[in-house]
């Protein structure tokens, strides 16, 4: 199982919950650090560093079965020089429900993740599986101890694999206090059992149980930690090295993606070798935090490793995306041997991965090629539409180049085209005429992608070809994220055929190319392709209304420079925007946040209360009565549009709360908390003093 942010501890297995060596300015104390260096483990100068340097070795509890010790060097401690974020409102908004709840808790510095008052009792421990684990294996010693259990050696007493050496990770029964640490063993398990038999993932055999434990059998991998590795170069590879480790990290992530598994937990630790050689083979490990996700679904519980984590599982809304940027914090580390991101407290680190940059101006990065630099800033972005995928990864130049790379198939072109296909005629054309500005090695990764859905000898695809590619590739993890179910949504292709031009222009990511440093070239050699192929006479109503605005918002006053006036044609600012805009409401004025805020309260307010007089039928009239209020229409029209579910969710009691940018996720039952959770956004929102937030971005 895995640690999650727990896992981060130092020597005396002390998790620090207060930010107490960040002084006024938001600078971490350099002072307090050097008072306190000693106790930290790094009162020494590393050998390979010209600066104090606390080794990763501290920080991790968890012991490899095969690990051994470390030397005293490691990743280098970085300074934010700039502010840090201001608090989040969480820990206000938690006290005054607590409060209000008669259940306050000392010391809650983090927030709570799947909190239960069970304590076992009652619970249902019978996972169903075989009894007989000392029939077939004879158990050894003890080689490794977790946080939920510990791992020996054992060997197979009988058949053709008598004698092999195997690991069985053993989980006490008595620590599973809890339904989620009880079904989060039964997820792990039957992750393992869909996804074993890929080259980079841990060998499982079986699982078994008792009335005390439950034991896992998988591989053995006696080569040591990815971390172990690391600490031994000093902290640094050559690109050459670093690239070898990181297409074997992708070859396994782009795998369990395309299977709708995200891990959730990818660290140096939870990869293995499998022997001592320096070329041995690397093993993903450890899929106790891993889950099922669907192709268009987000989860929202925060788990995994705090260094590692992306900036959207804090927000509580990810997918995918975040092993990937888990993998950048990899590739990074192996690259120059530095943490992207580090404060000497958990929160410390979260508000330096939601608001910090990382430096690529410090050695060894000047002396690195261009293409790694793009690779990793291209991993770590921290907006998630804008991160390449696994896949797309293994196709950057960086990468592509290297020896026995095969492209995986890549569930994000599925996801595009669902989008092409409901596109209005306007946007498939803007999408066309951008697909046409690629370059060589943009194109590199659509050409794969297009040749691995096998198209007939006239070059094109339909459904049929996006069906058998899938199922040549699926596994027993599909049916739990429902994979193909996802392929209902592109059944208009059932009677049609997609040639490359077109397919290129259905699996284009606009906001990945956005990301790039050549997007205005793409953007305005787009628009003159445009201009000439496709650029009809355009009325302002005609575009509104593909956009999706309401009657009330001004068009000709928001949509005035969109629409050239001399033939009515789309501008090239037109043209810019209308990429990504289609099916978002417009932001037509600016408002500073507090008063934003004033209005999302008394809308919310008002809404509720006509809703629950009006009654369930007639939620739409209650909705239109608030919003339809002049003096708001402007400043919030792009709300409209969410109006309705927000509503449907507190009357459902779901979690309203995640409109708090993602900080207090808080599940409650009563209305009246989320009107505490608003009075407490309003005083806590002159903190923040940001220009435009889009709250309901869910």
């Amino acid at each position: 199982m895995g640690m999650g942010f727990n896992g981060l501890k130092n020597k005396d297995n002390h998790v620090p919950t207060e930010d107490n060596n960040v002084n006024g300015n938001g600078e971490e104390d350099s002072s307090n650090f050097e008072e306190k260096k000693e106790d930290l483990g790094v009162g020494k100068k590393s050998p390979f560093f010209p600066f104090y340097s606390p080794s990763p070795a501290y920080f991790f509890s968890k012991k490899s079965p095969a690990r051994s010790p470390a030397p005293g060097s490691g990743t280098p401690r970085r300074i934010f020089k700039g502010k840090f974020p201001p608090p989040s409102p969480a820990r206000h908004i938690r006290a005054l429900l607590a409060k209000r709840h008669g259940s306050v808790k000392p010391n809650e510095a983090t927030i709570p993740e799947g909190k239960e008052v069970e304590v076992g009792v009652g619970l249902d421990k019978n996972f169903g599986f075989s009894k007989n684990l000392y029939n077939k294996y004879e158990l050894g010693e003890e080689v490794g101890r977790g946080h939920f259990g510990y791992t020996c050696r054992a060997n197979f007493k009988k058949g053709e694999l008598k004698g092999q050496e195997v690991a069985v990770k053993v989980i006490p029964k008595a620590k599973m206090t809890t339904a989620i640490a009880i079904e989060d063993v039964r997820k792990e398990v039957k992750i393992l059992r869909a996804l074993t038999g890929h080259s980079n993932l841990i060998q499982f055999y079986d699982a078994y149980e008792d009335n005390d434990n439950v034991y896992i059998v998988m591989e053995l991998c006696e080569g040591g930690e990815l971390l172990d590795r690391i600490l031994s170069r000093g902290g640094k590879y050559t690109e050459d090295d670093a690239k070898t480790v990181i297409i074997q990290i992708l070859n396994v992530v782009a795998f369990c993606h395309l299977q709708g598994v995200v891990h959730r937990d990818l660290k140096p630790e939870n990869f293995l070798f499998t022997c001592k050689d320096e070329n041995s083979q690397l093993k993903a490990i450890d899929f106790g935090l891993s889950d099922f996700v669907k192709p268009d679904e987000r989860l929202n519980d925060i788990v995994g490793s705090a260094y590692y984590v992306a900036p959207e599982v804090l927000h509580r809304a990810y997918s995918t995306e975040a092993d990937v940027w888990s993998v950048g914090v990899i590739a990074y580390i192996l690259l120059c041997g530095s943490r992207p991101f580090w404060a000497r407290t958990e929160s410390g680190i979260f508000r330096a991965v939601v608001k910090a940059e990382p430096s690529y101006e410090e050695q060894p990065w000047p002396t690195l090629t261009s293409e790694a630099k793009d690779f990793v800033k291209r991993l770590l972005n921290k907006d998630p539409r804008k991160r390449m995928t696994a896949a797309q990864a293994m196709c950057h130049p960086w990468i592509k180049n290297s020896n026995d790379i095969k492209v995986p198939l890549d569930i994000l072109v599925f996801k595009l085209m669902k989008a092409y296909m409901r596109s209005s005629p306007l946007r498939k054309a803007a999408l066309r005429t951008l697909s046409k500005t690629l370059t060589v090695d943009e194109l590199f990764y659509l050409k794969e992608q297009f040749a691995l859905l096998e198209p007939n000898k006239s070059g094109t695809i339909s459904l049929d070809n996006i069906k058998a590619a899938l199922t040549k590739n699926a596994t027993d993890a599909m049916k739990e994220s429902l994979v193909y179910d996802f392929l209902a949504s592109l059944n208009a292709l059932q009677y049609r055929r997609m040639d490359f031009e077109e397919f290129c222009a259905s699996a284009l990511s606009v906001h990945q190319l956005e990301a790039l440093e050549r997007w205005e070239q793409h953007a305005r050699c787009a628009y003159e392709l445009f201009e000439k192929d496709g650029n009809r006479t355009i009325m302002i109503e005609e575009l509104a209304s593909e956009l999706g605005l309401s009657p009330s918002v001004p068009v000709h006053a928001v949509l005035h420079d969109w629409i050239r006036h001399t033939d009515g044609k789309l501008s090239f600012l037109g043209f810019v925007n209308y990429r990504e805009t289609e099916k978002r409401r417009i932001k037509c004025y600016q408002k500073t946040v507090l008063e934003d805020l004033h209005f999302l309260q008394n809308t919310f307010i008002g809404a509720v209360r006509l809703s629950l007089i009006s009654g369930s039928s007639n939620r739409k009239l209650a909705t239109s009565l608030v919003l339809d209020d002049p003096a708001g229409t402007i400043a919030l029209d792009h709300l409209r549009f969410h109006c309705e579910n927000l509503i449907d969710c507190v009357i459902a009691s779901e979690n309203i709360s995640r409109l708090v940018m993602g900080h207090s996720y808080l599940k409650s039952s009563d209305i009246l908390d989320n009107l505490v959770i608003f009075n407490c956004l309003v005083s806590s929102s002159v903190l923040y003093n940001r220009k435009s937030i889009d709250f309901l971005s869910w």
